[in-house]
């Protein structure tokens, strides 16, 4: 966070009003009810992506979700990073928060036919929330906390370019779309890592990047839970229109089963420890980078992809098991073990090995497709999850035994 040296003694630009987090204590870091408000239009992105994979499964829609997924993420998580630092009970930041919502919720309609007739419809919106928040957010800090405040002028010059690859994008042909936005995503995804390095002003300091450690900890944690609630819906609502039989019955245990082990997985096994962690940091900002801004994005990807796999299950839980399914389920599970490990890594943790063999296990699953009906891959999927578990669960133990 801010010290009070660099909140004082700012320029004389940008707003009077101090709307800056204020204080050290939990209250300072406390997650306000307008960011939850503000989530609940991620929940209807989220779901539009779910469904848009359900609709059409096929490796070009998958690849169309993965490059709106990332821009989704993308906008959320830079929104969380700027009410990291500006308090969102003050009237300035709540309306701007209300404002990107309705731009956000125009975006989020627009999913699933985004890559046809509403491609300006998602971009226009998004490239407004990614300029327009940061320049807010410039304006905001400039008397406060003026190289924070440089900082997102970097920041504006690098969503600038890339929004202009947004809307080229959604003025070009399908396959040039395609292209364009994926430089864009890839844009937005490098100016982190580049430290926002800009001609003739150079890259940010990291060491401005002083997060509220708390408050990004479960900031992301919320979304996960919001992903994971999605996957709920999506599996709720395919079982509601099934009819009751005891096959049907194993595939909607073997959906909740599949939820159930990824919550376990992330906040049961990694989520306390790496939040403390980061709020032990005396330099947050790089961890909060790669474990709080990149990483999650392969979580989300895998929950979203497992509840796809989900529904597919329990409309055909029996028969041969297609190459798409088999696909989706262990690909989904494999993405996501490979996401934990990756967090608990980058969260002082050492690399798991039991993570890292579930990944490999869960891969090797797809091999026996031919055997398996969908209903039984599934099964046998969150059989390496549960496994996973245990194994971290053993290892925790036994390296809490004092020797004798």
């Amino acid at each position: 966070m801010a010290s009070s040296s660099q909140r004082t003694g700012g320029g004389r630009w940008g707003m009077r009003a101090n709307v800056l987090r204020q204080g050290d204590a939990h209250d300072g870091s406390r997650v306000g009810y307008v960011e939850l408000f503000f989530d609940l239009v991620f929940v209807f992105a989220i779901t539009q992506l779910s469904h848009g994979l359900i609709a059409h499964p096929d490796l070009t829609t998958l690849l169309h979700t993965l490059v709106l997924g990332w821009a989704v993420w993308w906008l959320w998580i830079d929104t969380t990073w700027v009410t990291n630092w500006l308090d969102p009970e003050k009237v300035p930041v709540r309306t701007m928060l209300l404002v990107l919502m309705l731009l956000g919720l125009l975006m989020s309609s627009a999913i699933p036919e985004a890559f046809d007739g509403k491609a300006l419809l998602f971009a226009v919106p998004f490239v407004l929330i990614q300029v327009g928040r940061t320049l807010f957010t410039v304006w905001a800090m400039g008397r406060h906390w003026p190289e924070n405040a440089v900082n997102f002028v970097r920041i504006t010059v690098w969503v600038s370019v890339s929004g202009a690859f947004w809307i080229a994008g959604a003025l070009a042909d399908d396959t040039t779309r395609l292209a364009l936005w994926a430089v864009a995503a890839l844009l937005d995804a490098a100016g982190p890592r580049a430290l926002f390095w800009v001609p003739g002003m150079g890259p940010t300091d990291p060491t401005t990047w002083a997060v509220r450690g708390s408050h990004m900890a479960e900031r992301v944690s919320l979304f996960l839970i919001l992903s994971l609630g999605e996957s709920i819906i999506v599996t709720g609502t395919a079982f509601a229109e099934l009819e009751l039989d005891a096959t049907t019955l194993l595939a909607f245990l073997a959906a909740f089963a599949s939820t159930v082990l990824m919550w376990l997985l992330f906040f049961d096994r990694s989520e306390h420890s790496a939040t403390a962690y980061l709020s032990s940091r005396a330099d947050p900002g790089m961890v909060a980078q790669t474990a709080y801004t990149y990483v999650p994005f392969l979580l989300i990807a895998g929950i979203v992809l497992t509840a796809v796999a989900d529904e597919l299950v329990l409309l055909h839980p029996v028969g041969h098991t297609d190459t798409w399914t088999a696909g989706l389920i262990c690909g989904a599970a494999a993405v996501y073990l490979l996401g934990n490990a990756f967090f608990r890594r980058a969260t002082g943790g050492r690399w798991s090995a039991a993570h890292l063999a579930g990944v490999v296990l869960v891969l090797a699953l797809f091999g026996l497709r031919d055997v398996l009906t969908p209903l039984g891959l599934n099964w046998l999927s969150n059989g390496v999850l549960l496994a996973v578990i245990v194994g971290d669960v053993v290892r925790a133990r036994t390296q809490q035994q004092p020797e004798p």
